[in-house]
């Protein structure tokens, strides 16, 4: 059989060909790659969407006449545990334990209470089961799809649900939130600007293609009044065309942190996704409490929020504890001066750091990309009572741009 340099080889390509799922799709993005007796690829598969085959239905497709003679040799390696349900399509794991599959090989487990438990029900067929095989890579290609689960956390046994706590309910409301990534652009001295305030351009073009592309993938950006009054921002996604940068198709809905109006002539006002969704502005949240700031973007559908918002909003949202990765472009360069791309982040001593695990790293043009979730920390920030402010009494970088 296959040995795990195989397998995570194997892994590699299904995440690959995953990524060509849709993307906003209730159904996550899944790849599967079937691997011979020796550990050479012989099908694969994807999700392509609600109510098409699973990607492990349509690799094991794709296998030739002879290789289905030999099922019981191959191995499938799937991104995401075979589903254990019926839904618009059946389970997968009856599907890959019916073919006689020898061996699965899966990144992720299922988070679902009713698609969960495909592994135990193939190893109950005899099939061979290994999981957590590159699963960090696996969350992060579907980290979108996790965050619209809307799992709540159960009572403590042996109380109902309506006999919990008000505060379990708000901290269960407050657990739905859009996926947050916080991006920003720094010299290697870890400035955002020069000591006037002007910051266009720090990164190349390359750079700047990559965070329009990241943009689309977004149901919304996010920026704070402080740095819509200042640099007056469209927010747009674009892509090039014959050379051209114009606006893309997918354009993430902008919203503003921040209580100062929006001057008349802001370019956001104008912005493609407001006709597209019927708004006469971009969707406004004060930032007096983030974490419920966050939930409200929830009950309106974004799921995934890309944030732009400059040092203080960046800095109190990580402060806050409410970011789940960081794209940070590193240009080199030197600027010296006040103005850091990070501010304050409630870290008093080395106890509280804030450790980053390193996702992606990539050279676009001259300037680096450094992609990192965020370690949880080591003293995570008290929930909010209801009613009660997410951040901490003294003005934070976030208030104090307002």
């Amino acid at each position: 059989m296959p040995n795990r340099e195989a397998h995570e080889a194997a892994m590699r390509r299904a995440l690959a060909i995953a990524e060509q799922g849709p993307a906003d799709d209730p159904n996550p993005r899944v790849g599967c790659v079937i691997l011979d007796a020796e550990g050479r690829p012989v099908a694969e598969g994807w999700h392509r969407g609600s109510g098409t085959p699973h990607a492990e239905v349509e690799a094991l497709g794709r296998l030739s006449p002879e290789q289905r003679d030999r099922i019981g040799e191959l191995t499938a390696v799937v991104t995401l545990e075979p589903c254990n349900h019926t839904g618009r399509t059946g389970p997968c794991a009856v599907a890959l334990a019916e073919t006689g599959i020898g061996a699965v090989v899966y990144a992720l487990d299922d988070p679902g209470e009713v698609s969960g438990g495909g592994a135990d029900a193939l190893r109950a067929a005899g099939v061979a089961v290994t999981g957590g095989v590159l699963a960090e890579e696996a969350r992060e290609l579907i980290a979108p799809w996790l965050a619209r689960q809307d799992h709540l956390t159960d009572p403590s046994p042996g109380r109902t649900r309506d006999a919990a706590s008000e505060a379990e309910k708000s901290a269960s409301l407050q657990a739905r939130r859009p996926h947050v990534t916080v991006k920003w652009a720094q010299t290697l001295d870890g400035r955002a600007a020069a000591a006037d305030g002007s910051s266009q351009w720090i990164t190349g073009v390359d750079a700047r293609g990559d965070v329009h592309r990241r943009r689309a993938e977004a149901d919304a950006i996010l920026v704070g009044t402080g740095t819509l009054l200042a640099d007056d921002p469209a927010l747009t996604a674009r892509a090039e065309t014959g050379g051209l940068l114009v606006p893309a198709e997918q354009q993430p809905v902008p919203v503003v942190l921040g209580r100062r109006p929006i001057p008349s002539g802001a370019r956001i006002l104008e912005h493609p996704a407001l006709a597209a969704r019927g708004l006469a502005e971009p969707i406004r949240l004060t930032g007096d409490d983030l974490a419920a700031d966050l939930a409200e973007l929830h009950e309106r559908g974004i799921r995934r929020l890309f944030v732009e918002g400059g040092p203080a909003v960046a800095s109190s949202l990580i402060a806050a504890g409410l970011v789940d990765e960081v794209l940070i472009y590193l240009a080199p360069a030197l600027l010296g001066g006040p103005r850091l791309a990070l501010g304050d982040i409630g870290v008093a001593d080395m106890s509280g750091i804030r450790r980053l695990r390193i996702l992606h790293l990539a050279q676009l043009g001259a300037d680096l990309l450094v992609k990192a979730a965020l370690e949880p920390a080591a003293v995570p920030p008290a929930p909010a009572a209801p009613g009660a402010s997410a951040t901490p009494t003294t003005p934070t970088t976030a208030e104090k741009e307002h």
